[in-house]
């Protein structure tokens, strides 16, 4: 279980997080939800250690990351698939998949994951191909399967859809479903499209002006109209 407790964090004299607290379970999807601008993005940076929390506490089963850089919370337990994917444009797919290997130690560093593979046929298909050369579907295909390859427990992704056409969402939505329920991982998904966030929420929160402004059951956001509070 991720946890992140009563986080601040400030851009100069901008206060961008404010006392935020967020609990990711595991073995389900919680989806975090708001206009662009009010700090989601920022705070999965924070949670990840890229930028420095003012204060709050950031906890993976019970084991406090506030302290600790990004790299040691990777080894932990934690992938990340950044928006925009930020994949090494210049190495073919084998060495962007390898690149999330650097967690792990010993012959296991130097050969991509058979189950990554599996998850992600076109990548197989794709090895020798340089990043840069893939559509925005497979570069993000890539971006999550980079994320995976260290076996992590909680996988955050910011914005997987944003660029992508509807099959390969249709795609990423089946994997993200598959390691809730198969592997039992917690996934944090920040997403702006509603109705793909909205299929694969066992729980959801809305951010506005860097607050959680209401959370719930992903059972209850048609009925809490949450659509309308992400739109206002």
């Amino acid at each position: 279980m991720l946890r992140i407790e009563k986080l601040n964090q400030y851009y100069g004299g901008s206060h961008i997080l404010r006392d935020v607290s967020l609990t990711v379970p595991t073995g389900a999807c919680t989806v975090l939800l708001g206009r662009n601008g009010v700090g989601k993005t920022t705070l999965l940076k924070t949670v990840m250690g890229l930028v420095p929390a003012k204060s709050g506490a950031v906890t993976l089963d019970g084991v406090d990351l506030s302290t600790l850089a990004p790299y040691q919370r990777v080894r932990l337990g934690i992938g990340y698939v950044p928006q925009g994917r930020e994949i090494f444009n210049r190495l073919t797919v084998e060495e962007n998949l390898l690149m999330g290997l650097a967690p792990v130690s010993g012959s296991a560093a130097r050969k991509v994951p058979e189950h990554i593979l599996e998850t992600f046929p076109v990548l197989k298909q794709m090895l020798r191909r340089r990043g840069g050369d893939l559509s925005g579907g497979q570069q993000q295909q890539l971006a999550i399967g980079r994320a995976l390859a260290a076996n992590p427990r909680v996988l955050i992704l910011d914005e997987p859809t944003e660029g992508i056409q509807p099959s390969i969402i249709k795609e990423i939505g089946a994997v993200i479903r598959r390691l809730v329920t198969e592997s039992k991982m917690a996934v944090l998904l920040v997403e702006q499209y509603y109705d793909f966030a909205e299929s694969l929420a066992d729980g959801y929160a809305v951010m506005a002006r860097g607050q959680i402004t209401d959370a719930g059951a992903g059972s209850e956001m048609q009925a809490k109209n949450v659509r309308n509070l992400i739109s206002i």
